[in-house]
């Protein structure tokens, strides 16, 4: 295989790559409702995708922010039977 043919390829798997990211990114912005897609769309792509998640998992993306997430450990409990709630204040007469 030629050096120009090499090249090529790689850099088709390159662009294909990208095109994956800012579809995935795009959509991530349709969610939010919104039309541009930002930095933070990007990170939710990435790390909403499990394969990119993977590849891209020791990567900082400047303005992203972070994934949001909460531990179960901290949620509160769920209770089998609610009671029923009284009022507050009592009610005039």
């Amino acid at each position: 295989m030629s050096k120009g043919k090499e090249l090529g390829s790689h850099h088709q798997t390159a662009v294909s790559g990208s095109l994956v990211v800012l579809e995935l990114a795009g959509n991530a912005a349709r969610d939010h409702k919104k039309t541009r897609i930002i930095p933070r769309h990007v990170l939710l792509a990435v790390r909403n995708d499990e394969e990119l998640g993977k590849l891209l998992s020791g990567v900082t993306i400047a303005h992203g922010g972070v994934f949001p997430n909460i531990n179960p450990v901290l949620s509160p409990k769920k209770t089998a039977e609610k009671s029923p709630k009284e009022p507050k204040s009592p009610t005039k007469a």
